[in-house]
């Protein structure tokens, strides 16, 4: 027997696009009952703001076919059979391998995401026409347990002020978990390496200043209850949750531009598929203009030389890339021999 199916039509460049959804009631978040259709629907309502945010960039889908409780899997390249309006781009991985990869032009690519059960969207921190150059330096403060939400706000706010000396504007977003990720529009004048050594130098700086609240410790059990700066984020193909992006949480969280005057205030937890469409259409979109004013990273790479004479060195990196130059062991310091 055929499953049953329904058709969204989804405002496009050049009149509606009809993106057909198959098994709409399928539940995808068990707790608040949120089904495949809700999940759609959800991106058409915010499908202006989301392509704004996540639009012609490479992105990666985390799919989860029997719902958020079940099993996952990254999706990169569009599948065969994709519709026509559908682009991808090739990219070139940490491994040096190339390979196609989706771009999410308008509200219709993201609701055919929905459709192969897509949860998660996450886009690269640069453009399709030149995926070797970053034009977003991002941010991402990780709470440690003994750490939270709350913990993260007076660290964002000290970070806006270390990214505001060096001549960038700092905007911010719920990760829709834990933590906040603070993004900053940055000329793309460097390679993944750089925007990397850049993050490290402003993640430095802000240790310095909170040195009992922020950690750049690589090893978890190095990191005591701080929060720590994921610096490995800004990597090559190393991705967080997208503005809009839904999560794959039990309440059917949503990753949330918001204003830094609501930061302090504000509850992470009310930000889910089915309160977010009204938010904005109520308030805005926080990040209509982000891109309008990149700014440069030379002062940070300046900071990043200077650490580098003080004898502060390159970091780890994630265990999946090659070996780089300058990396300090790949082990565990408690399991490191001793010389």
């Amino acid at each position: 027997m055929a499953s049953d199916a329904t058709t969204l039509n989804v405002p496009g460049p050049d009149g509606d696009r009809e993106v057909r959804i198959s098994s709409p009631s399928r539940v995808l978040w068990p707790e608040p009952g949120i089904t495949k259709l809700d999940l759609a629907e959800y991106l058409v309502a915010v499908g202006d703001a989301f392509v704004r945010a996540n639009g012609d960039r490479p992105i990666s889908l985390q799919r989860f076919p029997g719902g958020v409780d079940g099993e996952q899997f990254f999706s990169k390249n569009p599948p065969k059979g994709a519709p026509e309006y559908v682009r991808s781009v090739v990219v070139t991985y940490p491994s040096a391998r190339s390979h196609p990869q989706l771009v999410i032009d308008e509200p219709a690519v993201a609701v055919w995401a929905a459709q192969m059960n897509t949860v998660v969207f996450h886009p690269w921190a640069s453009r399709a026409e030149d995926s070797d150059h970053p034009d977003q330096l991002r941010i991402d403060l990780d709470p440690q347990p003994g750490t939270d939400f709350r913990d993260t706000v007076p660290i964002a706010h000290e970070l806006r002020k270390v990214l505001d000396e060096v001549g960038l504007t700092a905007w911010i977003k719920t990760s829709g978990n834990r933590g906040l990720h603070v993004f900053a529009p940055i000329r793309p004048e460097h390679e993944f390496l750089d925007v990397r050594h850049a993050v490290i130098a402003a993640a430095r700086e802000l240790e310095r200043r909170m040195p009992d609240r922020v950690t750049t410790a690589w090893w978890k059990e190095e990191r005591g209850q701080r929060v720590f700066v994921d610096f490995n984020q800004a990597n090559r193909d190393r991705t967080m949750a997208g503005a809009y992006s839904p999560r794959a949480l039990p309440h059917a969280a949503v990753s949330t531009p918001i204003t830094w005057e609501e930061l302090d205030d504000v509850d992470p937890t009310t930000f889910t598929i089915r309160t977010v469409p009204d938010r904005l259409a109520s308030t805005g979109d926080p990040w209509e203009s982000l891109g309008e004013q990149p700014g440069s990273i030379a002062p940070l790479l300046e900071w990043w030389e200077r650490d580098l004479e003080n004898g502060e060195g390159e970091l780890p990196f994630p265990p999946d890339f090659p070996k780089m130059p300058g990396e300090p062991p790949r082990v565990q310091p408690s399991r490191a021999k001793k010389g």
